[in-house]
């Protein structure tokens, strides 16, 4: 069985979560099912650097063109993109839609993101859509029938805690400055929840970021706020380490990696009560309504304050992580391709 999977995303060091799940699914993949060949192919941008990264024996490499059919029984389109020219047989992996679902991008992209993800969920044989809640949207945004959706959930891996690296009164976020974070209201609510503690926000500059940044700067909690912009994995992993709560109070996700990276490393979180992130978190986390700062507020402050409650908090989380793995991702992703190619 040959086959190809668009690469492109995968390649360099500092990914974005669309580069995680291209590589960790790749990977696992290959890995599984030493018997087929995998071809990842890379649009022509990334391609030079696709052929210079290591790669497992049973894997080969390729450009990935818009007017060349993939090569093999079937391809895989990691990030609701597909080729102009029909491959054999098609799956595509649908991450979100917010661009679609409110003022979260510019207008050219928010253009050119739906012209490829309508083109996608028409060709696509199946759909891999990363959570129930981007299986829905999928189907109500994109009129795509259900019979053609497979939910397959990330996975995640523990970040190494640096050694010597004890909780702090830290509160971390992790993702862009970007409107759709709703870091300004995570701002607000930070003002009101008790002093003495710190409020990091690891990303770096999206959509919006300027008035999200020039809110902070008028912060009268400002020498309690750090934005150190992208970081690196060791430094997240330090950040991830150090932090008692991590809050993640998106207005729209697709499915939230950082959620399940701050449970992974034990901190208690919070998180919105919206999108996928319920999906995600279950009862291992503090959800609370996005849009009420009060509500926000208040959730904060009973972290702050009850260490006991962080605790079994931050326990909780650790097991709900260990329930998502990238093994179980790419098998029951090739049990999309099997039942794809047995039709």
């Amino acid at each position: 069985m040959k086959i190809s999977i668009d690469a492109t995303y995968s390649t360099g060091r500092d990914l974005s979560g669309v580069g995680v799940y291209s590589r960790e699914l790749m990977e696992a993949l290959a890995a599984a099912h030493q018997e087929a060949r995998f071809l990842w192919c890379y649009r022509l941008h990334r391609l030079a650097r696709g052929l210079r990264e290591p790669h497992p024996g049973n894997t080969g490499r390729r450009p990935l063109l818009d007017w060349l059919a993939p090569p093999g029984d079937l391809f895989h389109g990691l990030n609701q993109r597909l080729p102009r020219r029909r491959a054999r047989r098609t799956v595509c992996t649908f991450h979100d839609l917010f661009v679609l679902t409110g003022d979260y991008s510019t207008p050219e992209f928010r253009a050119r993101f739906a012209e490829q993800a309508r083109h996608a969920a028409a060709e696509a044989d199946r759909i891999i859509a990363v959570s129930g809640f981007t299986a829905l949207q999928v189907e109500e945004l994109l009129g795509v029938e259900r019979s053609r959706i497979r939910v397959v959930h990330h996975g995640v891996r523990a970040l190494p805690r640096p050694e010597g690296t004890a909780r702090e009164k830290v509160i971390l976020h992790v993702g862009a400055v970007q409107k759709r974070k709703n870091i300004a209201r995570l701002v607000e609510a930070f003002e009101q929840a008790g002093s003495g503690w710190r409020l990091v926000l690891a990303g770096s500059a999206g959509y919006g970021a300027e008035e999200i940044l020039a809110r902070i700067e008028n912060s009268p909690a400002r020498e309690r706020i750090l934005t150190p912009g992208y970081v690196s994995a060791g430094e997240l992993a330090r950040w991830y380490g150090r932090a008692a709560v991590f809050a993640f109070p998106s207005l729209d996700e697709g499915f939230g990696i950082p959620v399940l990276e701050a449970m992974a490393a034990g901190a208690a979180v919070l998180g919105s009560a919206r999108a996928a992130i319920p999906e995600v978190a279950g009862d291992a986390a503090l959800l609370v309504n996005p849009e009420d700062t009060g509500d926000m507020a208040a959730a904060l402050e009973k972290l702050i304050r009850d260490e006991p409650f962080r605790r079994e908090l931050g326990e909780k989380g650790r097991r709900r992580a260990a329930e998502f793995t990238w093994e179980r991702a790419a098998t029951a992703t090739w049990s999309v391709y099997a039942e794809l190619l047995a039709s």
